[in-house]
């Protein structure tokens, strides 16, 4: 089993004793030691502001023109904290707690309780930055609900909740850019671990304006590149979005967790072609205000307003009566794709729902009527002021749903269907945000440690901006303090020489292969494989021909892959495929760990293991354990489990009813 290093002690002490106990290094010494970030969403952005303000020398890297274009910058919804500004009953213990039985019980405790308590610290943080959240009219914070809770504890800017934290780390980056803290390698790609006695101490980079290899000494390297949705090909992550920083991790020795754990988000707009390359999220807080249904009758051909209530079947409401449509996402989703597949679908497709707001904006009208002290006011000026409201709260969602579909969502409802859109397998890590390699460690959507088989909405924000402000600030500390004795190593040591020649085969191998077949047409093929067979729904018979399928498309990508261009200059082709080999990789890891668990939780739905109602049923005597996956080679690994225990929380079926 694998050594989590959790705390001894009560579960509502360990952090503090942690971080009373930990290591320290002093001003002098954390001038000398030199930290790595690769990836500057907000896990890395604030990570880097955070480590170059303790007065550490930070090296930030990002494939993107700037760290404001990482994909955290596209987060909509909203960022939780446990502050009870509702007064409706909130705690640090109930964001715990619906955070690991939104997991499905398959998060570690100790990781996601810490999570919890620092989450109301974030807020003030970003309030001091001056991020513009959401207010009341007297000026207080205002929150608003999301799924999988019964309180409202998420905290928004409109529609552009990622756009706003991710300004706010952004200045406190360049900040630190500014004190000669932190130095910014922009449109720079991570292509390799730099490992010396068996601890990561760099990093190959590649300058992908120019093709030269780069090489980087750090104390510490600390991977924050997001998630892999991207290996679906058709996800609401951005097109850049990639896995290749925490593979080549995985490829140096650290362990992958849990990867056949990926969230399906049930409201995005649905396909509508084999000519899409994304997807776009509507954002869950729709679901806040917004009511799910398809028609009761399969083969309608009325159009949304022309169906009576009576003819209107809101699914949602009518299975999970407790949460309505607030359920988790996983169980959303899952719901809409049976109505779906039983023939309910609406739209030209047949694969899509109804999110509509009607009911939503005559409810508001009322209330600003009331408020307003206006009386003889008709049913318009109702719906009217009702629209006004829910543009305030929604209007760059609705904005941006009409410029895509050409319909107005004021005046008949949204189109949505699941799409992917997380993902809560990553790294393995310890409680100490530290890999398997030494030295190494990984923040955000890049590790596994928060999320088990689900994360919740408005969550990802808080553990990108926990752990990168809040966390690694100490527990990085606490390794670098015995390295202190440690100067920086030089570049022209063999092993920077040895890992960037190998990353220079690679890429000759690669542009060498001069087939037909581009890096995207291989990239759509295998999403479509692990779509179809990996996706919302997964059996022993489709993971098993996926595998097949997987390793077929890897052996024809390295005969048949065209590269135009050149090695030494700016080629997107090449970075591509770059990409695309990493993803083909653990497309087959990906299948793999979802056809060795065999049981339901969570995103991870096996049609073999349901409840008679079809709701996902968990084994935990047999896999009530992380599965943490070691590369052995070509089509290899070796699974190492770390198993977890509840101390506080009783595991028990998941019931939104």
């Amino acid at each position: 089993m694998l050594d989590s290093k959790i705390p001894s002690g009560k579960l509502d002490d360990k952090w503090v004793d942690y971080k009373g106990h930990c290591k320290l290094v002093n001003p002098a010494n954390k001038r000398k030691m030199e930290v790595i970030i690769v990836g500057t969403g907000l896990a890395g952005a604030s990570a880097a502001a955070a480590m170059g303000e303790l007065g550490y020398k930070v090296k930030a890297f990002c494939f993107q023109d700037s760290p404001r274009r990482a994909h955290s910058i596209a987060a909509q919804g909203g960022i939780n904290a446990a502050k009870n500004y509702q007064n409706d009953g909130d705690s640090v213990f109930r964001l715990f707690y619906d955070t690991i039985k939104g997991g499905d019980y398959r998060a570690r405790e100790a990781n996601v309780h810490r999570l919890a308590e620092v989450s109301s610290n974030i807020i003030d943080q970003c309030v001091a930055q001056g991020v513009p959240f959401a207010r009341e009219y007297g000026g207080l914070l205002s929150n608003r609900s999301f799924g999988g809770t019964q309180v409202q504890r998420t905290f928004y800017a409109a529609g552009q909740t990622g756009q706003q934290l991710l300004i706010g780390a952004y200045q406190a980056l360049e900040r630190q850019v500014a004190l000669g803290n932190v130095t910014m390698h922009a449109r720079h790609e991570m292509l390799d671990i730099v490992k010396i006695d068996g601890k990561a101490k760099g990093i190959i980079a590649r300058n992908l304006i120019t093709g030269e290899l780069e090489k980087h000494f750090g104390h510490a390297v600390l991977i924050c590149s997001g998630g892999y949705g991207n290996v679906y090909y058709l996800s609401t992550n951005a097109m850049g979005s990639n896995v290749t920083a925490a593979w080549k991790a995985h490829k140096q020795g650290a362990y992958f967790a849990n990867p056949c754990f990926t969230q399906i988000h049930p409201t995005c707009i649905p396909v509508s072609g084999d000519h899409q390359s994304k997807l776009t999220l509507m954002s869950e807080s729709l679901r806040n205000d917004g009511r799910i249904w398809v028609p009761k009758n399969i083969g309608e051909t009325r159009k949304a307003n022309e169906i009576p209530e009576a003819d209107r079947d809101y699914f949602l409401e009518r299975r999970y009566p407790a949460f309505g449509n607030l359920v988790p996402r996983d169980v959303a989703s899952r719901a809409a794709k049976e109505r779906c597949d039983a023939g309910f679908g609406v739209g030209t497709s047949k694969q899509a729902v109804y999110l509509d707001y009607a009911a939503a904006i005559l409810r508001y009208g009322k209330i600003e009527v009331s408020k307003q002290g206006l009386s003889n006011v008709s049913a318009d000026q109702i719906i009217a002021l009702g629209k006004e409201v829910v543009k305030e709260k929604y209007g760059n969602l609705f904005e941006m749903y009409a410029k895509i579909t050409g319909e107005n969502p004021y005046e008949v409802p949204m189109r949505i269907y699941p799409a992917v859109h997380y993902t809560m397998g990553g790294l393995w890590v310890d409680y100490e945000l530290q890999t398997t390699v030494p030295g190494l460690y990984a923040l955000g959507e890049a590790n596994f440690s928060d999320h088990g088989a689900n994360r919740l909405g408005a969550s990802a924000l808080m553990q990108g901006l926990a752990d990168g402000y809040f966390v690694a600030p100490y527990t990085v500390g606490n390794n670098l303090a015995d390295e202190i004795y440690n100067a920086a190593i030089p570049t022209t040591h063999p092993a920077f020489e040895e890992a960037a020649k190998k990353v220079a085969d690679r890429i000759a191998s690669l542009k060498n292969i001069n087939g037909k077949q581009s890096a995207e047409s291989f990239h759509k093929r295998l999403g479509k494989i692990i779509w179809d067979k990996c996706g919302m729904a997964r059996n022993k018979e489709g993971l098993t021909q996926a595998i097949k399928e997987v390793q077929a498309l890897k052996k024809e990508f390295w005969s048949d892959l065209r590269i135009p261009g050149e090695i030494n200059e700016y080629n997107p082709e090449l970075d591509k495929a770059n990409r695309v080999a990493d993803f083909i990789e653990l497309g087959e890891l990906m299948c793999i760990d979802a056809l060795t668990r065999e049981e339901s939780c969570g995103g991870h739905f096996r049609e073999e293991y349901q409840t008679p109602e079809g709701e996902a049923l968990r084994d935990d005597e047999n896999f009530m354990f992380v599965s943490a996956w070691e590369n052995k080679g070509e089509h290899e690994w070796q699974l190492h489990k770390e198993e977890l225990k509840y101390d506080v929380i009783k595991p028990s079926q998941r019931n939104y009813k």
